[in-house]
C-alpha cells in the first residue's frame, strides 16, 4: 500500500509539473504571435482585404445575346433559322468613364491598408496585456513566497504555543495572538491569489494554453525599466506618429475617404456600352452587321446624395484626427509621468534594502526562539516585514507595468 501510495503522489506530482510552463518574456511573445486565436481571426481581415482588391480591378464580363426566330408564318414552320431563316446575336461591353475603377481599386488597396494598420494596432493592445500579465504574476508570486515562509514559521508557532498554552505554561492570549496574525496573513494572501488567478487566466488566454505560466525575470530585465529617460514630448510624439498604428489609420481613413468623394463624383459620369450585332434578315438589309453604343442620360439621379455624404465623411474623419492629435499627447505625457513617479519612487529605496529585510528578518526569529523579545514585538515585526516586502514588489511591479504602458502608447521599445 505505501509503494502504491508512493506511486500515486508522484504520478500526481509529474501531472502538476507538466502543467506548468517555466517562460521568459521573449518566449511567451514568440508562442503568443504563434498560437494566439484573436491574431489569427483578425489576419483574416487582410486576406478578405486582399480579395476584395482583387474583385475591384476586374471588370463586367461582356454581354453576349442571341435573337432567333420561334415560328416563321410565311413558310409555316417553326425555329426557322437556317440561310433562309432570321437568327441575330450581339456582344457588349461596358466601358467605364471618369477614372471609375482606378478610383475602386485605389480605394480597395487603402482599405486593405486599414486592415493591416488594425491588424498591428490589435496586437499592439494584445501585446501590453501579455507583458502586463506577464509581470504582474511574476511580483505577485515573489509576494507570495514572502507570505507563504511566514505562514509556515507562524502555523509551527501555534502548533508550539498551543501545547505550552494547554499546559498551563504560557497564557491563551499569546496563542489567539499568533492566529489572528496568521489569518490576517491568509486574507491578504487571497487577495493576491485572486489576483493571480484572473492573471493567469489571461496569459492562458492569450497563449493559447491550458498550462499554468511561470514566469522569468532576471534583474537585468527590471534594471533597464529604471534608466533615466529625459521628457521631450516633440520626440516622444514624432515616434509615436511614426510607429502607432492606430494613429496611422487615421490618416489613411482621411486618405479612404477622400479617395471615396473622387470615386462617388466618378460614379455621376454616365459610363459607355460599345457593342456589335449581326442580324440575318430582319435589318435593312440581309446579312447586317452594326455597331451599337450607349449611354444613359444623366438627367435625374447625379449621384448627389453620396458625394454630398462621401464629403461629410471625409470632414468628420480630419475632425476625429485634429481629436487623436490632442488625446496623443496627452497620453505620452499621462504615461511618462507615471513610469517617471513609480521609477522615482523605487529607486529612493536603498539597493541593499531586501538583503537588509532578510538578515533582520533572521535576527528577529532566532532572538524570539530564544526568548529574547516578547511575542508582541514579534508579531509587530512580522507584520511590519511582510508589508515591507509586498510594497516592493508592488513598487518594482508599477515601474515595469507603467513602464510598459508607455512602451505601447509610443508602440516602441524604449526599454
Amino acid at each position: 500500500m505505501r509503494k502504491l501510495f508512493a506511486l500515486l503522489l508522484l504520478v500526481l506530482f509529474n501531472q502538476v509539473v507538466l502543467a506548468q510552463k517555466t517562460l521568459t518574456l521573449q518566449d511567451c511573445e514568440s508562442q503568443f504571435l504563434k498560437n494566439n486565436l484573436f491574431l489569427l481571426a483578425s489576419q483574416y481581415n487582410i486576406d478578405a482585404s486582399k480579395a476584395l482588391t482583387i474583385q475591384a480591378r476586374i471588370w463586367d464580363n461582356p454581354v453576349l445575346s442571341a435573337e432567333l426566330n420561334a415560328y416563321n408564318p410565311e413558310r409555316n414552320q417553326y425555329f426557322d433559322i437556317g440561310k433562309d431563316g432570321q437568327k441575330a446575336f450581339a456582344i457588349e461591353q461596358l466601358i467605364y468613364l471618369g477614372g471609375k475603377k482606378r478610383n475602386e481599386v485605389k480605394l480597395a488597396q487603402t482599405n486593405e491598408k486599414l486592415a493591416e494598420l488594425q491588424f498591428n494596432d490589435l496586437l499592439r493592445t494584445l501585446k501590453l496585456q501579455l507583458r502586463k500579465s506577464f509581470f504582474t504574476v511574476y511580483y505577485n508570486t515573489k509576494s507570495l513566497e514572502t507570505t507563504d515562509k511566514q505562514l509556515v514559521h507562524i502555523e509551527d508557532l501555534i502548533n508550539s504555543y498551543t501545547v505550552q498554552a494547554q499546559k498551563g505554561n504560557i497564557p491563551l492570549r499569546d496563542v489567539v495572538r499568533l492566529q489572528s496574525l496568521y489569518l490576517n496573513f491568509k486574507n491578504e494572501r487571497m487577495e493576491v491569489v485572486n489576483d493571480n488567478i484572473e492573471e493567469q487566466a489571461s496569459l492562458k488566454l492569450l497563449l493559447n494554453t491550458s498550462d499554468n505560466i511561470v514566469p522569468v525575470v532576471t534583474s537585468e530585465d527590471f534594471n533597464k525599466y529604471t534608466k533615466t529617460i529625459p521628457f521631450d514630448l516633440k520626440v516622444l510624439q514624432d515616434d509615436a506618429i511614426m510607429n502607432r498604428p492606430d494613429y496611422l489609420a487615421q490618416q489613411k481613413t482621411i486618405e479612404a475617404n477622400e479617395i471615396n468623394v473622387k470615386w462617388q463624383k466618378s460614379l455621376a459620369i454616365p459610363d459607355i456600352t460599345v457593342g456589335a450585332n449581326y442580324d440575318q434578315r430582319s435589318g435593312a438589309f440581309n446579312k447586317e452587321s452594326n455597331l451599337t453604343l450607349g449611354i444613359p442620360l444623366p438627367l435625374w439621379n447625379k449621384n448627389k446624395g453620396n458625394i454630398k455624404y462621401a464629403k461629410t465623411i471625409l470632414e468628420q474623419s480630419k475632425i476625429e484626427k485634429q481629436n487623436f492629435d490632442l488625446q496623443l499627447q496627452t497620453e505620452i505625457t499621462s504615461a511618462w509621468n507615471k513610469w517617471d513617479e513609480s521609477r522615482k519612487n523605487y529607486v529612493v529605496i536603498k539597493p541593499t534594502v531586501n538583503s537588509d529585510f532578510e538578515a533582520v528578518y533572521n535576527g528577529i526569529l532566532k532572538n524570539f526562539q530564544k526568548r529574547n523579545i516578547s511575542l508582541l514585538e514579534f508579531t509587530d515585526f512580522m507584520e511590519s516585514y511582510n508589508q515591507a516586502q509586498i510594497q516592493v514588489n508592488e513598487l518594482k511591479k508599477k515601474v515595469v507595468l507603467s513602464g510598459e504602458e508607455l512602451n505601447s502608447t509610443i508602440n516602441k521599445d524604449l526599454f
